[in-house]
């Protein structure tokens, strides 16, 4: 049976257990970038993520031996919640290994969706040091391992996304953005597409953080990646699978990489101006726009939004990027004058009018009279930071810009 068989078979198994997800069209990023754009809304599934769908499909696959043993899985969130789901549905053990960096929403909706058929182990600061655990708990005790990726009824359930899609008939999809972690959605999907609806131009997007297919098809198989930066926790893998992989590299035609402060301001946009929350991988695939922006003109777009399992907690952290990202807010380590007035001079005269302090604080709690002071300012427009640096130079502020590379800057901020 071919995979494409899989994936058509897997979307009779789902029947009544997922959502149809609706494919919107998008009148904001339509007009902005001049073509027609749609967005899938997986984020609107029960679990909110189009995780449940792989998910389900493996675990009742497996015989009724497996099913009476309990499985094990690891998963940086959307994973567990889809098997959370599916083990309550068929009413089966598992035995969920997350990071301990996991949003607690995550967390919550997992021992939610799961309620007294799931336990949760948190381990490690990744993914794959979860994984690492769970296939070792999985091994020493011959229990079925369901992979978040790398296994063909998963990527067979991932795929019906792609089926969802094309049965909207849209007429003629030019571009199809799809969000790449280890790789599950992007071989389904792309495979759908690639029986379906050939002429359609596939983009994988990953975060620049965690390149992990990226570096694979340069290097003509899966390499595991030293570090990542794990902020895009539900595409932030430092291995892709070994089955993903040899699907992707003959399926996706283009691999994107976008910086997680982009991410950042889409998720802030997509909130403001589509009444859309979303998870940084969410929203990827909508990050990467821009930067197809030519290409697209006149076009028809379909970017999947994967899930929007975000915790609100994180939006301090989201806003944050999101400003640093777009060179709209600075930090400093300013001496100032020891006299009566200095702080209000600086105020008064090398601040713009639009700009705004949002943290001063000095370094030295107990001498304050010599230390630096830390100063956090938020400008209004990028072109206000030159502004605001020849007003220092004016009325000669002691001060030394702390760039977002500097060691300095992880300690501070």
């Amino acid at each position: 049976m071919t995979l494409f068989d899989k994936i058509v078979k897997a979307q009779e198994n789902l029947n009544g257990v997922v959502l149809k997800t609706p494919l919107q069209f998008s009148i904001n990023l339509s007009e902005k970038f001049q073509a027609s754009v749609y967005l899938k809304r997986e984020d609107l599934q029960q679990v909110r993520s189009y995780k449940i769908r792989g998910a389900y499909n493996k675990i009742s696959h497996l015989n009724q031996t497996q099913k009476s043993e309990g499985i094990v899985c690891a998963s940086a969130g959307n994973h567990a919640q889809g098997v959370a789901y599916s083990c309550q549905v068929l009413q089966i053990q598992g035995k969920i290994y997350m990071p301990k960096t996991t949003p607690n929403q995550k967390i919550k909706q997992v021992e939610l969706f799961g309620k007294s058929f799931v336990d949760i182990v948190l381990i490690g600061d990744t993914f794959d040091d979860a994984f690492h655990a769970a296939k070792q708990f999985s091994n020493e005790n011959q229990l079925e391992f369901i992979h978040p990726f790398d296994d063909l009824e998963v990527i067979a359930g991932q795929g019906t996304v792609g089926l969802e899609i094309l049965s909207e008939k849209v007429p003629s999809i030019d571009y199809l953005l799809l969000p790449v972690g280890g790789g599950g959605l992007a071989a389904g999907v792309s495979t759908v597409f690639k029986q379906l609806g050939p002429a359609t131009k596939i983009i994988g997007v990953e975060p620049e953080g965690a390149p992990s297919m990226l570096k694979a098809i340069k290097a003509g198989e899966p390499v595991k990646l030293d570090q990542i930066d794990s902020f895009v926790d539900g595409a932030a893998v430092k291995r892709v699978g070994d089955a993903t992989f040899e699907i992707c590299k003959q399926v996706i035609d283009d691999m994107h990489l976008v910086p997680e402060g982009k991410i950042c301001s889409t998720i802030l946009k997509l909130y403001n101006e589509e009444a859309i929350v979303v998870e940084p991988a969410g929203a990827i695939s909508v990050a990467a726009l821009d930067d197809y922006a030519d290409q697209i003109k006149g076009k028809k777009i379909v970017c999947v939004v994967s899930g929007s399992n975000n915790d609100i907690e994180r939006m301090q952290e989201i806003k944050e990027r999101s400003l640093q990202y777009e060179d709209l807010k600075h930090y400093f380590l300013i001496r100032f004058a020891q006299r009566p007035g200095a702080l209000k001079e600086f105020v008064n005269q090398v601040l713009g009018p639009t700009d705004d302090i949002t943290r001063f604080e000095y370094m030295q709690k107990n001498n304050k009279e010599t230390a630096p002071a830390l100063v956090v300012i938020e400008l209004q427009a990028q072109e206000n930071y030159q502004l605001l640096i020849d007003n220092m130079q004016r009325y000669h502020i002691n001060y030394t810009a702390i760039n977002k590379n500097d060691n300095v800057f992880a300690y501070l901020v």
